[in-house]
């Protein structure tokens, strides 16, 4: 199911929509980095395109996270 959540980036209040599953991995990344979920999501936002959207470029991190992993 697709749910919206929201994060707070530099100060600002954002949302965003992602399915269970892609929220459940960003949750085991940020564990697994140590690091605070809104630090990685804050990181993932800062690292996208100008013209992708924040839901988008968490879904494509998920997805290069989880190849990567298999991968290695």
């Amino acid at each position: 199911m697709i749910r919206k959540h929201s994060a707070t980036l530099h100060g600002h209040r954002t949302s965003f929509s992602l399915e269970d599953e892609f929220w459940t991995e960003l949750n085991i990344i940020a564990k697994a980095r140590a690091i605070p979920l809104a630090a990685l999501i804050s990181d993932i936002d800062d690292q996208r395109q100008p013209e992708s959207n924040l839901s988008s470029a968490l879904r494509v991190y998920v997805l290069h996270w989880l190849k990567s992993e298999s991968a290695g």
